[in-house]
């Protein structure tokens, strides 16, 4: 109490129980009123204990509030991660599909927040993305870097861990894709492997393990987006910040939407790619013995048939389905081709047929991001939320004539990421210039929690990049390792990025491929055998001898083999492109 009557009462951090001292000023007009209206005041000593008792309610009213809804301080996180939903078919991100892509939800969401144009991935690979973002680390580190080998080991040190030794309530809904059992969470709800996208079969658990299993019917993302907001609202403990990752299953390989948006796209004309019939020239060997060719390896199954990730369907679920994919398998019987035809005609046909599935399977995860942004905002958890909207990776839309993702190229390299940041993050900013990249999500998470970040990640805090205020030693280049010879006969690569120059090897060919992206955005042409990159080429061979240091990779490449290649046996572009 000072000697103005005013009084100071210490404040108990619910996060880190540090005592600090809270202003009651505010308090006392209207606690002091409370006390008149009794009219039972008989002395000073009974006055002081009363209005000294409302405050200490009011105190305590105010931290409960504060707890359940977050704080500044410890603002409640919601992770929201799709599975190859391709950065291009998101509406905001601009481009050929913006006209077509039905995701006003993630549109708004990035109205009112950050969204990044340079997020790229570790790995364009859905478990390692995963174990990138629990961790901080690259796959070489985490033990995850490739598909086949998902056991992650969840005894090391993960994001959820730490923030739940500090007061958070930590939580994961839907697909977890690790193998493993969830470690560092109190609550767990998700698919076993890849999951099915109709009738999922569910693992729940908590920190002590697994609990129990079921089917739960229904469309995975609108499952997902049930469990999620049962979650929040019946599930949680309200005395503390929570940090939810609410995992779409959608977009990924199958692209079965839901009941919901199978009329989303009829009488829809999808714009194609300029490089849909893209025949490799310029480029070495790995694009051309790849086998993720739309028009030559994209299956029957998968546009017109039932792919191997629907689920078993119950009758009625049976004769919607059917019903819709009749609208793709009547046209193509019509055609009397046969589906290995490469034929323009047909091509053009399984383009449309992919585009539409996986726009729709898209539009049932923007629907349900609508749906639990609506309910944070009807239950006054809106303004101390922060929500992250991420994909695991890139895709292939059709570019190169591709339909999946892995190689170092824009469309599986970069990802979507959208951050809704209320108090801290300007509304409306598209960051064009800042690289960031899933392992940095981590870092940024623990400081924005108020937790001390251990050296071992790899990753850095967005949160400065996130406040407009990017750190001086902010990265200027990026790595990417691609570890899987599996699907599709990618072979492995790494390389390094500062966003307009690129630097791509492949170890089993030896072999090199260059792209300045503002004079060959769509990467068409390798420019390594232009003289004029010679400097620059240098200088990136060098930033990734660097690179690959400083995250401990293999050495593969160093400063005395750096410059060892292979014949080249394919065309060679040797003068210069202009700037587009």
């Amino acid at each position: 109490m000072g000697d103005a009557g005013l009084f100071r009462l210490p404040k108990l951090d619910q996060r880190t129980m540090k005592v600090t001292q809270l202003p009651l000023e505010h308090f006392v007009r209207q606690s002091y009123s409370m006390i008149l209206e009794k009219n039972s005041i008989m002395n000073k000593k009974k006055n002081y204990a009363t209005l000294l008792l409302i405050l200490v309610t009011q105190v305590m009213v105010s931290q409960a509030k504060v707890a359940s809804n977050g704080s500044m301080d410890s603002p409640n996180i919601l992770f929201v991660f799709s599975d190859d939903h391709a950065w291009q078919s998101i509406g905001a991100y601009g481009g050929r599909l913006k006209e077509v892509a039905h995701t006003p939800n993630i549109d708004k969401l990035a109205s009112e927040g950050m969204l990044f144009r340079k997020c790229f991935v570790a790995n364009a690979l859905c478990g390692p993305s995963r174990a990138a973002v629990l961790t901080g680390k690259y796959g070489h580190r985490n033990g995850v870097t490739w598909n086949r080998n998902t056991n992650f080991d969840g005894s090391q040190q993960t994001f959820p861990k730490m923030m739940r030794q500090n007061g958070y309530q930590t939580a994961i809904i839907g697909k977890w894709h690790l193998a493993s059992v969830p470690t560092g969470f109190d609550y767990f709800d998700c698919m076993k492997g890849q999951g099915r996208y109709y009738n999922p079969f569910l693992q729940r658990g908590n920190a002590e393990g697994l609990q129990d299993t079921r089917t739960v019917v229904g469309y995975n993302s609108d499952i997902v987006g049930d469990l999620t907001i049962e979650w929040l609202k019946n599930g949680r403990d309200k005395s503390k910040p929570f940090m939810l990752m609410s995992q779409f299953k959608a977009t990924h390989h199958g692209f079965c939407p839901g009941p919901e948006e199978y009329d989303l796209y009829d009488d829809v004309h999808i714009p194609e790619p300029d490089n849909l019939f893209d025949d490799f020239s310029y480029r070495g060997t790995a694009i051309r013995e790849q086998t993720l060719t739309l028009y030559k390896n994209l299956s029957h199954a998968i546009l017109v048939g039932d792919p191997g990730e629907l689920g078993e369907l119950n009758p009625d679920q049976r004769k919607a389905w059917d019903a819709y994919r009749s609208k793709f398998s009547e046209p193509f019987q019509a055609m009397n081709l046969n589906w290995s035809d490469q034929s323009r005609e047909l091509s053009r046909f399984k383009y449309q047929s992919l585009l539409k599935n996986f726009l729709a399977s898209g539009a049932g995860i923007d629907k349900n991001v609508g749906r639990i942004r609506a309910f944070l905002q009807e239950n006054d958890l809106a303004d101390n939320t922060v929500v992250i909207y991420m994909a695991d990776h890139g895709f292939f839309l059709g570019e190169h004539g591709f339909f999946d993702k892995r190689f170092m190229y824009e469309e599986a390299l970069r990802t979507a990421f959208i951050v809704h940041w209320p108090g801290k993050v300007e509304e409306g900013v598209v960051n064009d210039r800042d690289i960031v990249s899933n392992i940095d999500i981590a870092s940024t998470f623990l400081e924005m929690a108020g937790i001390e970040i251990p050296q071992e990640i790899q990753g850095r805090s967005m949160v400065p990049v996130l406040e407009g205020k990017t750190p001086d030693d902010w990265r200027k280049t990026f790595l990417y390792t691609y570890h899987e010879l599996a699907n599709h006969n990618v072979q492995p690569h790494f390389g390094v990025t500062d966003g307009r120059n690129k630097l791509i090897y492949y170890p089993k060919y030896n072999e090199w491929e260059f792209f300045d992206l503002k004079k060959d955005p769509q990467e068409m042409i390798s420019q390594y055998f232009i003289p004029e990159n010679k400097t620059v080429i240098t200088k990136l061979k060098k930033e990734l001898v660097r690179l690959r240091n400083q995250y401990h990779c293999p050495p593969v490449i160093t400063h005395r083999n750096m410059n060892k290649k292979a014949n080249w046996d394919y065309e060679k572009r040797i003068i210069p492109i202009g700037v587009k």
